[in-house]
């Protein structure tokens, strides 16, 4: 495995980041956004992987180490550097921590479902992790703060509320690769950074592998569909493979259901999230 482009490599031109920008125009979001809805603090699942840690560092930066609180939450499968990693950040960073075993829960589910394979598995984890998340987020009177970008969004790579959910997301706009530059540059430890990417629902799982390509290369071909709004030909002629620019369209398209509230059938004058559509602080 190869590592990020963003230590090793020339960033893609178009996905380049200016870093500082960046970063002062997220530690600005994640202040407004937590404060404005009147809330100091956040949570968010921990995995020791780079786009949390990046997630914590941005949050610690914004509202203070008191005001953070990371989640670990391991199966008795996860990698245990996984869990080594988080607590590096967390002793990095000074913010505070959980550690919880979600092995019994999830065992005492999965004995009345043997048949349940990997995705499911994997789903059932995310989910619990989630769910203990926002249990977390009301004793400690706190936002859910979120850690999936904007590759996995798109590509749905990701347990729709699992992972995927939370109140706000600083990163869900960066490409994976620039997660990558941003998290180098604001100190996320260069092994997090340069580690195989992987969600680490079960021994041995890797992002790119399940994906069946390298995140450079989604992340360029993502760039000219999705920023430049390239078509099939003209995919084609900037030099992707009509098979790769086949199945990534797939995944977008089909994953669409994965990036919106659900649909609400509509009955009445003001429906909700069609008609009626105040942003959530429009009371303040």
């Amino acid at each position: 495995m190869s590592a990020p482009a963003s230590l090793t490599e020339p960033v893609f031109p178009p996905l380049a980041i200016n870093p500082e920008l960046v970063r002062g125009i997220l530690v600005g979001f994640i202040k407004n956004e937590v404060r404005k809805v009147g809330f100091e603090r956040v949570v968010l699942n921990l995995s020791g992987g780079v786009d949390s840690s990046l997630v914590a560092f941005l949050a610690t930066e914004a509202l203070g180490k008191d005001n953070v609180k990371a989640l670990i939450l391991p199966y008795k499968d996860s990698d245990p550097k996984s869990r080594s990693d988080a607590l590096e950040v967390v002793a990095q960073l000074g913010i505070r921590h959980l550690e919880i075993d979600i092995t019994p829960q999830i065992d005492a589910y999965l004995a009345r479902v043997p048949e349940a394979d990997q995705v499911r598995r994997g789903n059932k984890m995310a989910r619990e992790r989630m769910t203990i998340a926002y249990d977390q987020s009301v004793a400690w009177r706190a936002l859910v703060i979120g850690t999936s970008n904007k590759t996995e969004l798109l590509l749905g790579y990701g347990t729709i509320y699992g992972d995927m959910a939370s109140a706000i997301n600083p990163i869900g706009d960066l490409y994976k690769t620039q997660v990558w530059q941003l998290a180098d540059a604001v100190g996320v430890p260069t092994a997090i950074v340069q580690k195989a990417p992987s969600a680490d629902l079960w021994t041995g799982q890797s992002d790119e592998t399940e994906l069946g390509f390298q995140y450079r290369m989604i992340d360029q071909l993502l760039y000219y569909l999705v920023e430049r709004r390239y078509t099939e030909e003209e995919l084609k002629r900037q030099g992707f493979d009509e098979a790769f620019i086949t199945e990534i369209m797939r995944r977008v398209r089909e994953n669409q259901y994965k990036r919106r509230l659900p649909v609400i059938a509509k009955l009445s004058s003001r429906t909700i999230d069609r008609d009626f559509r105040y942003p959530r602080d429009w009371g303040r």
